[in-house]
């Protein structure tokens, strides 16, 4: 396993390959960036990001959204991946958003554990909300920081997502830890890619145990 000092130090490398790193989803409201991360769920920021002008432009926010017609939100996110899942979902979250948090809004609940009881609100999505939204510490683990911190080898092959949320709670400052997100996307949508990664060039090189194994076999 890779120590703290070393994580942090091939942190501060991926920080420096991309100092603009930074949250690709368009929104104007903390209701709207919800339902965007709501539908980036096995899917891309670009694809959400087509499809989330018109949805917003017809609701946008959880009082509109709450009196739509769940086929009327199926028609708007078509191309986005299970969107007949996420229509209801939106639909049931802006709906208890109204009847169970009208008094917050247009602000959301603050508190993780209840942002996870909307529907479709799992903790990626939580963490991801009350730090772009509110600058709220917390690291959303998706796809690409999963896999990285898997390259990288501070927890295992088969650690679940929250184990690897908590590793990365623990090795790096929490001061650092929306940020941290953000860079880690970046190195991993960008430059650690599920497919192809490329470690021939990579600056990382030298701490991962990974790299260096893929290239041995290539």
């Amino acid at each position: 396993m890779l120590s703290k000092k070393r994580y942090l130090e091939a942190l501060e490398i991926i920080e420096d390959m991309f100092p603009q790193a930074h949250g690709e989803l368009e929104w104007e409201t903390p209701f709207q960036l919800l339902i965007a991360t709501i539908l980036s769920a096995q899917a891309t920021d670009k694809g959400v990001n087509k499809a989330t002008p018109a949805l917003f432009a017809a609701f946008p926010d959880a009082q509109t959204m709450s009196q739509a017609k769940v086929e009327e939100i199926e028609k708007l996110i078509r191309t986005i991946g299970l969107y007949k899942t996420k229509a209801k979902n939106i639909l049931r979250t802006s709906q208890m958003l109204v009847t169970d948090f009208g008094d917050l809004l247009p602000d959301l609940p603050k508190d993780k554990k209840v942002l996870q009881t909307l529907p479709g609100v799992g903790r990626k999505t939580a963490n991801v909300v009350l730090a772009e939204a509110y600058g709220i510490p917390g690291i959303a683990v998706d796809t690409h920081v999963e896999r990285v911190s898997k390259r990288l080898d501070i927890v295992p092959q088969k650690a679940t997502v929250l184990e690897v949320e908590e590793k990365l709670m623990k090795l790096i400052p929490q001061e650092k830890w929306g940020q941290a997100h953000h860079h880690l996307i970046f190195f991993g949508r960008y430059h650690c890619t599920a497919k192809k990664p490329k470690c021939a060039d990579c600056p990382v090189l030298d701490y991962c145990k990974f790299g260096k194994k893929y290239l041995k076999n290539e």
